[in-house]
């Protein structure tokens, strides 16, 4: 797999700000690969996402030193639109990404192949199919602005597939929404691993990044203090300190080491904590 995404010793200030959203970041995204985006807030995820669609500094203009290259390219050569077919992304409140001009699911999802100059034929064809995919044709006729925020963010997904984009950039698409909307929204994330597109993902809920992510992108004050194996970093307790959110099989199988529990590794996942601990209580593991 190659690399699709690189950032090159960046530094990104917004206008009228002195200290930097982004600081001395340099980090490879491979092909195909899944990849979670954790920190507080305030630590330069969404600025992460904007350097990777070309919008910083395209739109929000401020200062950019190093360079962010999709495709070996730097995004500051590439022209207006270039990256969005390249780039599909998906915005954290959905309301925000629904055109407001079209009537229908079919139509929202149509409108963004409209603009590129899609054939009415394939159009159809790969709303149809995305539809299917993102199991919301029955609400084909619906108006968008009356669906709840869960059939929304399935629908703003679903526009960004109609695409067919390589990479996706999802920024924290269940922030808004219930536990049934979360996994909704999550059925797609799933499928888009299954289908090994390369996705950066921004999400608060670290339980379901360890469930789905290969690897982590950690960031503290709008610099990268952690990058690799999604295990060993959502297992490593000293994160904590730096205010980054951990998932709670990971702050359990801490206490239990803590009280004398002999635990073969930290586990990160319900399926994990099951078999870790499982095998610690059939040994008897109290030390």
């Amino acid at each position: 797999m190659g690399t699709v995404i690189e950032f090159a010793n960046v530094t990104y200030n917004y206008p009228l700000t002195k200290r930097p959203a982004i600081k001395n970041l340099s980090l490879k995204i491979e092909e195909g690969k899944f990849y979670g985006v954790i920190g507080a807030n305030g630590s330069g995820k969404t600025t992460l996402c904007a350097l990777i669609r070309g919008f910083a500094p395209s739109f929000y203009q401020g200062k950019l030193e190093g360079k962010v290259l999709i495709d070996g390219k730097p995004t500051t050569e590439y022209g207006p639109g270039e990256l969005a077919l390249r780039i599909g992304y998906a915005f954290q409140n959905p309301f925000n990404q629904i055109s407001g001009v079209k009537d229908t699911v079919f139509e929202e999802i149509a409108f963004g192949l409209e603009n590129f100059g899609v054939p009415f034929e394939e159009i159809e064809d790969r709303v149809v199919d995305v539809m299917r995919l993102t199991k919301i044709e029955q609400l084909a006729m619906k108006n968008p602005f009356e669906m709840s925020g869960g059939q929304q963010q399935r629908l703003a997904l679903a526009s960004v597939l109609a695409l067919n984009p390589g990479i996706f950039v999802i920024d924290e698409p269940t922030s808004q929404l219930d536990p049934e909307g979360t996994e909704s929204v999550f059925e797609i994330i799933e499928m888009l691993k299954a289908q090994k597109r390369t996705v950066v993902l921004v999400e608060h809920k670290v339980d379901l990044l360890a469930e789905f992510a290969d690897e982590m992108i950690v960031l503290k004050g709008g610099e990268l203090i952690r990058f690799g194996d999604k295990q060993e970093i959502l297992s490593d307790i000293s994160l904590e300190e730096k205010g980054v959110q951990l998932p709670q099989y990971a702050v359990l199988g801490n206490k239990l080491i803590n009280k004398g529990i002999a635990l073969d590794y930290i586990p990160i996942t319900e399926k994990q904590a099951v078999e870790v601990i499982g095998k610690a209580v059939r040994q008897g593991g109290a030390s």
